[in-house]
């Protein structure tokens, strides 16, 4: 009859999965820290006993992925190695090819046409670079390559409200607003405050802005640095607006963002 061996309750404890996130969540840490950091403040920010953080820095250590000096923590030659491993792998795996992805959840949990459009480089519009139609009867449609101004979309808007403020103030400065529709808002001074709204919340809505009958709701896609490049948006007719699409467009942009490497 064999006898089972117990591990120990600190091995067990370093082998589960809460201790996975709480080793990703040290290597993130000591990477965002401009200096060695202590057992006790990696204590604080993973919110872990001493005890279970000492495990696991012992465990980093005996890898490579930590170095201890002192009884402060850095970073290791293993994580530089992972770390160059993981840019190389993103260059293989195109950034667009994970954009289009998060667009396919969005169309199929929305069921509306999903956009993806960026700033133009004279910096006062948005170009559609890739379009995901709906499949009903009566749907948004826009072909990749169109423009749109960033006043009076919902996409332009966002983009809007991820500026730093002098630049979001000379872009207000130098507007000319034109009415695209009845229901244009050209106003400099609403302008402003619905672009601090969609900064609030980070999403931004229009109904019959750029066309009448059509309604866009849009979210910041944010890359590891943690610039905006560019705006997820679904687009509707204006009669199918719905209350659970701006949470909807949110949660698929910060999704597709995490998977860009950006950590709010």
């Amino acid at each position: 009859m064999k006898t089972r061996t117990r591990m120990p309750m600190e091995q067990r404890r370093s082998n589960s999965p809460q201790s996975v996130t709480r080793v990703i969540r040290i290597l993130e840490a000591l990477c965002a820290a401009s200096e060695p950091l202590s057992l006790a403040q990696l204590s604080r920010t993973l919110d872990a006993p001493k005890s279970s953080v000492a495990a696991l820095l012992r465990g980093l250590a005996e890898a490579h992925f930590v170095i201890v000096s002192d009884g402060v923590y850095r970073l290791g030659p293993a994580a530089f190695g992972l770390g160059s491993a993981l840019v190389e792998s993103r260059r293989r795996f195109q950034t667009s090819d994970l954009i289009r992805d998060g667009m396919r959840r969005l169309a199929a949990r929305s069921g509306e046409t999903v956009l993806f459009a960026v700033r133009d480089q004279d910096g006062q519009g948005i170009t559609y670079v890739d379009v995901i139609e709906s499949t009903d009867t009566v749907r948004f449609a826009v072909s990749v390559g169109d423009r749109r101004p960033l006043y009076c979309t919902s996409g332009g808007r966002v983009l809007l409200a991820a500026l730093p403020e002098d630049e979001l103030h000379e872009y207000l400065h130098t507007l000319n607003p034109g009415r695209l529709t009845d229901d244009t808002v050209i106003d400099k001074g609403k302008l402003a405050a619905i672009v601090e709204q969609a900064r609030a919340t980070g999403v931004a809505q229009t109904v019959n802005q750029a066309a009448s009958g059509a309604a866009g709701t849009a979210a910041a896609i944010r890359d590891a640095t943690g610039a905006a490049i560019g705006a997820l948006i679904v687009a509707a007719p204006s009669s199918r607006l719905h209350d659970a699409l701006p949470d909807m467009v949110r949660e698929e942009a910060e999704r597709i963002s995490d998977s860009l490497g950006y950590r709010q």
